[in-house]
């Protein structure tokens, strides 16, 4: 089997489990609170560390079962080490972007703030009915960015995954 059907087949697994793992395994108060540091009134880095950690592991157990199961179903030739060094990443960078405050830095000094904050009411244009009142919307400009930059290391913990 080639690499690159390895990689493919690694990625499809990670991008399903991914989606899984950050929308259905991850809890509320995991979502809530993941994201707090002691500028948050009332809490502190502790429970914004705490909350993040316990998503990323229960993000990281629903990704291992994912590549398991795939790697044994179609005899994918992986090391251990190559799946410990892609989920380890993975789950590194994943922790890293959902502590909130990381990825609205980098959202800044990569001059992505105003997309940032697309969707809430920092945004110059935030959705508003006619009444003024917030309007539903499906999403923010941070969540796009969350998922674009755990996308990107889902990819490189695929190629990580084929090539060791």
């Amino acid at each position: 089997m080639s690499d690159a059907a390895v990689f493919a087949a690694v990625f499809i697994a990670l991008y399903i489990a991914h989606s899984v793992g950050d929308h259905w395994v991850q809890t509320s108060h995991q979502a809530a609170h993941k994201g707090e540091n002691d500028r948050t009134p009332g809490q502190s880095s502790r429970d914004g560390r705490i909350a993040c950690s316990l998503h990323v592991l229960g993000l990281t157990i629903t990704k291992g079962i994912a590549l398991a199961t795939v790697v044994l179903v179609l005899d994918l030739p992986v090391t251990a080490a190559g799946m410990a060094a892609g989920l380890g990443i993975d789950a590194a960078t994943h922790w890293w972007a959902d502590r909130r405050s990381t990825l609205a830095w980098l959202a800044k000094v990569t001059d992505k703030t105003e997309f940032y904050n697309l969707g809430t009411s920092a945004h110059p244009s935030h959705p508003a009915t006619a009444e003024g009142k917030p309007a539903a919307h499906i999403g923010t400009g941070a969540y796009a960015l969350d998922q674009s930059f755990h996308h990107l290391f889902l990819g490189v913990a695929a190629l990580l995954i084929a090539a060791i």
